[in-house]
């Protein structure tokens, strides 16, 4: 490598070792993913929710790993609340025909979701829609609730843009308002709009909350916001199992993936990178052919048909009939040895049999052309003639079957 490519690949390895180490340095940004797993510390998980609920030990809470479709086909299913905590929630028609059937016999559901089940909303004639601020078009907005026992002189606020969706759309003659959302702070402002509500169904009842972010990490660990969501629980049906859906969770409840764990850690996963940039690098000026490239030597051609070809041309050319003559009879013996396996030294009565018997010829017919191989041979001299009609003999001969002649120049 000349001087010039040597600081040019020193200076970008530089600057990939520059960028590399700004980048590991950096802060680590805030993960805003919606998660609402048990597991997840992120702002938007719901670790600290279901760790305080559980170890309040106010209810029996079960975790439900498997689609409710799943769970409902068990022999035994047990009473209470079916919890869903989600960014959105999507069941299928044969889910909810079963949630359903099990909250008409005295169960709950608590559904609490940006976006509900368009199926449930239609079942329940319910409408949703989203809202915003008109002066800076904002939408964190506070919650709180209707009932004056439990209404807070100020919202419960989250300083985060969040997706503000309200019930835009409900049955007011049997649908109970539990709870509001305003993007003010005064709790009687006019631009509340309807977060929490409580549907009868049958012997039980279904609460529908559009703001699942009230119960994440982010929104408990601010202020006293976590007295909302106390306050929440409070309207959840009395005895009974919690039943907490861990399946339609938008986070991640277990790692299928080997890497995890490397990319689970800043460190490790700038390791991991770099051994994957230093190794590109290394293909790309390390990996390529140091010696000079064997060139390919091409074998000799055959030129034995050119060769003899001409030598042919200049026998003829020199009219010399009989050399060609006496070197065809040559070849043509040959030929007799060596598909024949037959002794050409005696030619007589006993050859003509054999040569006829392995050629499939009649012996007449080698007879023929043997006389007129020995009148050439004697000869001093061959015209043209005479060589070309020999050599249509030769070929006859070795062309006939079936009593067949093929006559060639």
């Amino acid at each position: 490598m000349n001087k010039t490519f040597k600081i040019t690949f020193a200076a970008f390895l530089l600057l990939i070792l520059a960028l590399t180490y700004m980048e590991a340095t950096e802060p680590e940004p805030v993960n805003w993913t919606p998660s609402y797993t048990a597991k997840d510390k992120i702002p938007l998980g719901s670790f600290v929710f279901f760790e305080s609920w559980k170890n309040s030990k106010s209810a029996e809470i079960e975790k439900i790993n498997i689609p409710p479709y799943e769970f409902f086909q068990q022999d035994s299913i047990p009473d209470g609340t079916y919890f869903f905590l989600n960014h959105y929630i999507a069941l299928d028609d044969a889910e909810l025909d079963d949630l359903l059937e099990w909250v008409k016999k005295g169960n709950s559901a608590f559904l609490s979701a940006n976006y509900l089940s368009l199926n449930l909303l239609d079942t329940l004639e319910i409408e949703t829609s989203e809202f915003m601020s008109e002066k800076d078009f904002t939408s964190a907005p506070g919650f709180n609730f209707v009932n004056s026992e439990l209404k807070s002189e100020k919202a419960y606020k989250l300083d985060h843009n969040i997706d503000a969706i309200f019930f835009s759309k409900i049955d007011t003659a049997n649908h109970v308002v539990l709870g509001v959302a305003s993007l003010e702070d005064d709790p009687d402002s006019e631009e509340e709009k309807v977060n929490f509500i409580k549907v009868p169904y049958g012997d039980g009842e279904i609460l529908l909350h559009t703001n699942p972010q009230a119960f994440s990490n982010y929104f408990l660990l601010s202020d006293n916001n976590y007295e909302y969501a106390e306050k929440v629980l409070s309207y959840l049906h009395p005895g009974g199992k919690i039943l907490w859906d861990a399946y339609y969770k938008s986070g991640k409840a277990f790692y299928s993936s080997p890497l995890y764990i490397l990319l689970s850690s800043r460190s490790l996963k700038w390791a991991y990178y770099f051994v994957i940039i230093a190794g590109v690098l290394f293909i790309i000026f390390e990996g390529k052919r140091k010696q000079r490239p064997i060139p390919v030597v091409k074998p000799a051609k055959n030129q034995t048909y050119e060769y003899t070809q001409t030598v042919a041309d200049l026998y003829l050319e020199q009219k010399r009939y009989k050399e060609l003559a006496d070197k065809k009879i040559e070849l043509f013996l040959e030929y007799i040895r060596l598909n024949y396996r037959l002794r050409t030294q005696e030619i007589n009565g006993k050859f003509y049999q054999d040569l006829a018997s392995r050629a499939e010829k009649e012996p007449e017919d080698a007879k023929i052309l043997f006389k007129e191989i020995d009148r050439l041979k004697n000869n001093k001299k061959v015209s043209k003639e005479e060589f070309l009609q020999l050599s249509r003999s030769i070929n006859n001969f070795k062309d006939l079957k079936n009593g067949q002649r093929r006559d060639t120049a």
